[in-house]
Formats: structure tokens, sequence, C-alpha cells
């Protein structure tokens, strides 16, 4: 295991890159933020460890760092251990994970790397809610999609609640911002891909019918929690498809509805 640093004074400069973490981990373009990826948690941090984002310290309570001991034997980069209550003194808020890191963002991948590399992606609009977005991003690991692209309108998918709620899975799956809307929806069909809109709408096509049919490579829109995708993305669609549900109930939370459709695109 690395060399623990003990540190007992909240204020003391080694621990800035944790301190006040409810405005500091915003994105770098917004008031107070850095930029920072910060992960919480034994398996979140877990994961970033095991990630390309290039690690810049380690902050946790003793029982905590013990927990990651195999994964902290190799790290270059300062591991602080302190108590709890200087920990919550540190990042402003009471903290019961125990363990935090953080990280620089590394290079992200470019349109033409997420999109060739795939059979299945997810294409996302407006999804503008952190934890819709971390639980998307951790719903796509666990069914295997390839990638995502974030289009306009999405929340940061590297904050800390997106990060914290994808249980570290937006640091492996694969997505990218560059995406240029509705064109690169067009770029997709030329690559193969079949576009398909997620909405509820009574006239789109059941998602268990398209995939019957088989689709090849395929693209997957979702929209906004509230307003779902705009008319733009819907019309450079191919089809519209649709889960069917029950009388009564006319939608799904997009993380909800997600999970169904990546099940059914790659089961």
């Amino acid at each position: 295991m690395a060399k623990l640093i003990e540190i007992a004074d909240a204020a003391d400069p080694r621990l800035d890159d944790f301190r006040d973490l409810t405005t500091a981990d915003r994105r770098p373009d917004r008031p107070g933020g850095r930029g920072l990826v910060i992960a919480e948690g034994v398996a979140v941090v877990r994961r970033l460890l095991e990630s390309p984002y290039p690690l810049r310290a380690v902050l946790g309570v003793r029982r905590k760092l013990d927990e990651l001991g195999d994964r902290l034997a190799d790290v270059d980069a300062p591991v602080y251990v302190t108590s709890a209550s200087t920990m919550s003194d540190v990042v402003g808020f009471h903290l019961n994970r125990g363990v935090l890191a953080v990280a620089d963002r590394a290079p992200a991948p470019t349109f033409d790397d997420v999109a060739d590399s795939s059979t299945v992606l997810a294409v996302l609009e407006g999804v503008n809610d952190h934890e819709n977005l971390g639980a998307m991003f951790r719903n796509a690991a666990a069914f295997g999609v390839d990638g995502v692209l974030v289009g306009p309108g999405c929340a940061d998918p590297l904050y800390r609640r997106s990060v914290r709620v994808s249980m570290g899975h937006v640091l492996r799956v694969p997505f990218t911002s560059d995406v240029v809307w509705p064109d690169s929806l067009s770029d997709l069909r030329r690559r193969g891909f079949r576009v398909a809109a997620l909405t509820p709408r009574a006239d789109a096509v059941a998602l268990r019918d398209v995939c019957a049919a088989g689709t090849g490579r395929i693209a997957l829109l979702l929209g906004s929690e509230g307003h779902g995708l705009s008319q733009s993305a819907l019309d450079a669609a191919d089809t519209a498809v649709r889960i069917p549900m029950a009388s009564g109930v006319d939608s799904l939370n997009v993380a909800t509805a997600a999970a169904v459709a990546f099940y059914e695109l790659t089961r």
C-alpha cells in the first residue's frame, strides 16, 4: 500500500483539491469550477484508479483506505489519511462514504472514435439531470452499450453526482460531446447506423418489434426528462420506437426507459 500522509488540520493547503466540493467540482467553464473528476466511495475510487484519468490525490479515513490497499500499492500520487470530522470540514458536508479521489480530465475521444468502434450507441439530447445521466451510464455499462454521444443541453457526465450515481462507470464507457446537432445523426446514418428515437408516442413502433426484426448498428436517441426529444431529433431519426406500457401510464423516467431499451437492443 502507498505510504499514508496523515493530516489533522482542515486548513492544510495540500487538501485544496478536496475543498468546498459543492462549488469546486463544477465544470471548468462555470464560476468556481476547476473541472476536476471526483470519485466518492470505495467502489467508485477503485474504478477511477483503473481509469485513464490522471490521479491527483486520494483522501480518506483509515478504514476505507485499508479497503483500497491493493489498488493503492502503485499509486503515484499522495494518499492522505484523516478523521471523518476533518474530511467534513474540508469538503463542506458529511461524507459517509469515507474516501475521495481527485483526478484531472483525460482527453475525450472524438465523434469518429466513438462511432467507429460501436455497434450500439446511446445518443442523448437535453438530459440535464446529473443523477439520471449517471444512472444512464451505469445502465449502458451493465447492458454492453458501446458508447454515448452527449448532445446539446446535457449535463456534464463527469460532474461529481453523475460519477457517483454511475458507480464510476462513466469513467469506463466511451463518450464524447463532439457532436454537431442534428448533423451528427446524418453522419451516423452514413456509417451504417439505424437512428431510432425513443418516445412514448402511440404511433411509434414497439421497441421489441424493431429488435426482433434485426437492426444491425443502431443509435438510440434519448431525450430530456421533461419534454423528451426535440422535433428536430425526431425528424432526423429513421424510426420512432416506444416501450409498450400498461393503460394509464404514459412514460418512464428517462434512466429507467434507457435501461429497458438497452436490454432489448443488446440481448
